[in-house]
């Protein structure tokens, strides 16, 4: 199944898969709470059928974003539904399958703690598998990562996020490269880096090194896979 994959920023991937338009983790704006965009914001993707929201942080779960996908149809965890007014929701969990505009879409485990605010009930955090094209979201290494094996053609991998450290959950450079290891995709694309930086941030540098030490690992530990770095706005077509 042909596929082009554009990222447009941190999370937010454009999937066009088949005849299906899917968009991950919709952040589209100049300004979120604390965090300025570096980039410049894109075009409006839409149309399109579906939105994957991988989990409910603010930097995944973007309301004012997602209200330009008024009445698409948004795959997000059980529990989220409230949080997602204007859109179809259909809640998942991980191990279902869903179908799309005729894509499949598997639903895979993500290790990732998340919750809306501080005191709000821990919901689930997922990963997306659609036309062999792998959607991370936010986790850290977990051995269930294995049982993608011989499934994933393109890994969308975090390499970072939008500060001058990480915590918990997520994956750096060297992890992310030995998730592509476990799963051995024949390309992965470093993503969730160089889009956001906390407003009076001077750390220029985390908007280009982390996909550069992602490639230097990925080379050493998962010497098969392709590393493609895109640029926001870029695409890779298959």
């Amino acid at each position: 199944m042909s596929s082009r994959i554009t990222w447009l920023g941190h999370a937010t991937v454009l999937l066009e898969i088949g005849g299906a338009r899917l968009l991950t983790d919709p952040v589209l704006r100049a300004r979120i709470a604390h965090l300025r965009r570096s980039v410049p914001v894109p075009s409006d993707p839409a149309p399109v059928d579906a939105v994957l929201i991988s989990h409910v942080h603010h930097d995944h779960l973007d309301r004012p974003s997602l209200r330009r996908f008024a009445g698409a149809e948004a795959l997000a965890p059980a529990g989220s539904r409230g949080l997602l007014a204007g859109l179809r929701v259909r809640e998942v969990r991980a191990g279902e399958r869903v179908s799309v505009a005729g894509v499949a879409i598997d639903v895979v485990a993500a290790r990732h703690e998340a919750r809306r605010r501080p005191g709000a009930p821990v919901l689930d955090a997922l990963g997306f598998v659609a036309g062999r094209v792998w959607f991370a979201g936010d986790t850290d290494l977990h051995d269930g990562m294995s049982a993608l094996r011989g499934a994933v053609d393109v890994a969308l991998v975090p390499v970072w996020g939008w500060g001058p450290s990480l915590g918990p959950g997520h994956l750096d450079p060297e992890r992310a490269a030995r998730a592509v290891a476990l799963i051995e995709p024949a390309v992965a694309i470093p993503i969730h880096w160089g889009t956001y930086l906390p407003y009076g941030s001077r750390r220029r540098d985390l908007l280009v090194v982390p996909p550069r030490e992602f490639a230097a690992y990925a080379a050493e530990l998962a010497p098969a896979t392709r590393v493609v770095v895109l640029s926001p706005g870029e695409s890779l077509s298959r």
